[in-house]
């Protein structure tokens, strides 16, 4: 784990978060030579619920016409 005085984070900010996503290295960002935040690289995000299915299921028949005609529906009354 790198650490990094605050007074360096802030001049040179960008280049430090492009080398902790580069490297996947936490930083330390200190003052006065004590900790105080911790700079981590993001996790990609991989359980998105949004189309996990995708490929999984088959749709057989047609899915926009009726279920039931007109006169199998008059016949449920």
């Amino acid at each position: 784990m790198k650490k990094v005085p605050a007074g360096f984070f802030k001049a040179h900010c960008l280049a430090v978060m492009d080398d902790v996503q580069a490297k996947k290295e936490t930083v330390v960002i200190t003052k006065r030579g004590k900790p105080v935040v911790k700079l981590v690289p993001v996790e990609p995000q991989g359980d998105d619920i949004f189309g996990f299915l995708r490929g999984k299921v088959t749709i057989t028949g047609d899915v926009v016409s009726p279920a039931l005609s007109r006169r199998e529906w008059g016949n449920l009354k």
